[in-house]
């Protein structure tokens, strides 16, 4: 007779019911963070190639003022060390590189934590990391266009003035504003996660609606580059149109959370109850039926 083999259970079982120890919890987390640095160096490298395409891409708004003021003057900037420029290449070879490798090192990141999650907790993490990402681009995508608007009015107010910008504070100055864009559009989406978890309701989410009015605003004055109140409004309403679109979504869950608690508790082997049944009227029709006829 053969007997069948017995699969060792994988990594990923032995995580989630208790049985890895320690030490080898420790041995996969340095193995999983290596995979995800060599995977990112690996992006970087490549990056490194396209870094000037990237510059080009992000100094375009500046460029673009320029040849508007002078069209046959050259885009220049200022550089403080002659290491600028190769120094700025390897802060966006990093950060393409931390974009080209993304699915490896956040489903490595996403295999350490998800053992540790419940069935329901991980299938709700799937559905938010897919609504994060192009949340985050579109406001990645927003914010460059402001900074290419705001550029007109930021470099226009020097009219005499030669104007020469420091190459690497400008890279950090717009892509700083495009990352608080990204940012500022997960806001929406951590309100629906703290719905999700239990921690506030619909009602609440909704009856809070002028204080996060206030605090879209007051972000959006604190991130937008320029002064105008045209900037800012935009960023702040697109931020409520996902707050609100947050709230509908927690209604809708808070809905179907309260269909499942009409029966919870009950077990699976009671019986459901019964309304009461009004007594039928014997029939007027006939002789009434009875037990002694049956028996003659």
């Amino acid at each position: 007779m053969s007997t069948a083999k017995r699969r060792r259970p994988s990594e990923f079982q032995r995580a989630a019911d208790g049985s890895m120890t320690l030490i080898e919890h420790i041995r996969e987390l340095r193995s999983r963070l290596f995979k995800a640095c060599l995977a990112i160096v690996a992006g970087a490298i490549g990056g490194f190639f396209i870094a000037q395409h990237v510059q080009d891409f992000i100094t375009a708004p500046y460029c673009d003022f320029i040849q508007s003021r002078n069209a046959n003057g050259p885009c220049q900037f200022n550089m403080v060390s002659p290491l600028d420029q190769f120094m700025l290449n390897l802060k966006i070879a990093l950060y393409v590189g931390l974009v080209i490798a993304a699915p490896i090192w956040l489903y490595q990141l996403w295999a350490f934590i998800a053992p540790g999650l419940h069935k329901r907790e991980r299938r709700y993490g799937y559905a938010f990391a897919a609504v994060a990402t192009p949340l985050f681009a579109a406001g990645f995508a927003l914010g460059f266009i402001l900074v290419s608007r705001s550029m007109q009015w930021f470099l226009g107010m020097s009219q005499t003035i030669t104007v020469t910008v420091n190459l690497d504070g400008y890279f950090d100055f717009v892509l700083g504003v495009m990352l608080l864009f990204g940012l500022g559009f997960e806001f929406p989406l951590i309100v629906a996660m703290l719905n999700f978890a239990g921690v506030v309701s619909a009602k609440k989410l909704l009856s809070w609606w002028r204080a996060a009015i206030f605090l879209m605003f007051l972000f959006a004055a604190l991130v937008t580059p320029t002064p105008d109140p045209f900037n800012m409004t935009i960023l702040a309403l697109c931020m409520a149109v996902l707050y609100f679109a947050a709230v509908g979504v927690a209604f809708l869950n808070d809905r179907r959370r309260a269909r499942r608690r009409q029966y919870a508790g009950l077990a699976d082997d009671e019986a459901s109850p019964l309304e009461p049944v009004s007594p039928v009227d014997a029939p007027t029709w006939g002789a009434p039926y009875r037990d002694d006829e049956a028996n003659r």
